[in-house]
Formats: C-alpha cells, structure tokens, sequence
C-alpha cells in the first residue's frame, strides 16, 4: 500500500504508524501497572462459622451495660467479650475504634476463628461502624448495631449548643451535623464484607430521633416492630430478655434474617 506513495508522503506515514503504535505499547502499560496496584480481592467472610463476638459499650464506656447479654451470649456457647474504651468513652470515637481492632486481633489469636462478630450499644455501634470501615470489614461475618445513632442525635446537639462546656469530643461527634457522622454516611454506609444488623427501639429517649439508628445496607429490626407492646427504653437494649433474644437470632449461622409479628412469642415477647 506504501510502495505507491511519494517517497516524502511514505516517510510520513510511516511516522503516524510509529507514534500510534508507542501509543498503544504505553497505554497497555499503564494498564497493566495499574492492575498491579490494584489491592487483591477479599475472600468473602464465611457466614455459616460464626467466631467470638466482642461487645462494645456506648457514651461513657459501661462495660457493666453489656455484662448480661454477653452472659446470655456466653450461656449459648459463644465467645464473648466486652471491650472497654478508652477515655471514658467520652474521648474520639476513632480512638475506640482503634481499640476494637486490637481486641479483635486478640480474640482472633486466642481462638484461632476466622473472623468475627461486633455488637456495638449506642455510640458503639458507631464505633464498630469506623472499625469496619478502616479495614475491620475484612475480618467481621456480622456487624449488629443496638440503638446506634448512625446518623447522631438531637440530644448531642442541645448539648453543644447550651452546655459545650459539658460535651466532649464523643458528645460532639454524635451531633447531626458531626463531620465525623457525615464522612461516615458519605456513600455506602456499610463497608462489603460482613452482613449488617441494626436493632433500635421506638420508645428510645436518648437517642432522638430514635429512626437515627436505621442503617442503610442493615437489616434494620425495631423492637416493636416485632413486639408492637414492647416496652424497651434507650438503656433497657442490652438487657431486655425479648432484645437479647433477638440479637441472639440475628448472631446465629447463616445470614440475618427479618424479624416481624410472627417471631414475637418464640422470642419471648
């Protein structure tokens, strides 16, 4: 096709044909060095071989608040453990959230389980929420949420505006407006890997609105939802019989289920 062109227009598209093909050569390259980059997939989190279960406390750090239902764990032949907080747990959120990655570490080498699962109270289940999105996501089947303000609550906000003086770091990162909250629900609001459960209470006073605790991406349980003449305050979550129970259902093998009318007896309620 060539050998019929002037020798000055041959030179010529010889030249295109060598700069198309060094472009070609280094877009190839590119690509492959960026598929190196690319971080290996994850296994997925087997969600039939449930591992220990931390627990962690809310605003103020209580271990005591979650003492009954990790006996209640305990007596059906799970590991678990509650994690206390730094600071009181009124100091950075993302400071317990460092805390539980050491815990699960610890209880992943102690019992040599695959992965485990996180139940957070209150400010905890942000707390867990920070973890998993950090990396934790890589090691929890199961990420159960009690009274979460996921998306903070008003009782935070009157706190920072009337008595800011009286309302700490934690306190302020559980506000509405909380920055801390807004990075954290910019996007997919659950990291990939384990399942998600967020169980909350209509009747809750502390958190406000309580329908905060709705998890986009959870199978979201409210109590009287399953119980319509439950009566479960804020503090009543990790030590109601019936809120055990189904924290309990949703922490069994396999993946969570949606609870409704029809489980409220055999729940107890």
């Amino acid at each position: 096709m060539l050998a019929g062109l002037a020798p000055a227009r041959r030179r010529l598209v010889l030249v295109l044909l060598a700069l198309v093909a060094a472009a070609a050569v280094a877009a190839t390259a590119l690509l492959l060095s960026a598929r190196a980059d690319d971080p290996a997939p994850t296994a997925p989190v087997s969600q039939e071989e449930p591992g220990p279960v931390l627990l962690v406390p809310g605003y103020g750090g209580s271990t005591r608040s979650l003492a009954s239902l990790a006996d209640r764990l305990t007596a059906e032949g799970r590991d678990a453990t509650v994690v206390a907080v730094p600071g009181g747990g009124t100091g950075d959120l993302a400071a317990s959230a460092d805390v539980l990655d050491a815990a699960v570490d610890a209880a992943l080498e102690r019992t040599g389980a695959g992965s485990v699962d996180v139940v957070g109270y209150s400010a905890g289940g942000v707390i867990a929420r920070l973890w998993a999105a950090d990396g934790g996501a890589g090691v929890a089947r199961r990420v159960l949420t009690l009274g979460a303000p996921h998306h903070g609550t008003t009782l935070a906000d009157v706190a920072g505006d009337v008595a800011p003086g009286q309302c700490p770091e934690a306190c302020r990162q559980l506000a509405t407006d909380s920055p801390l909250l807004d990075d954290l629900n910019d996007g997919d609001e659950t990291p990939a890997g384990p399942t998600w459960v967020s169980v909350w209470t209509a009747q809750d006073e502390t958190v406000t609105p309580p329908d905060s605790a709705r998890l986009d991406g959870a199978v979201n349980v409210a109590v009287q939802s399953v119980c319509a003449s439950a009566q479960v305050t804020h503090g009543d979550l990790p030590r109601a019989p019936l809120v055990q129970a189904i924290v309990l259902a949703e922490l069994v093998p396999g993946d969570p289920v949606e609870l409704g009318p029809i489980d409220c007896a055999r729940l107890g309620g």
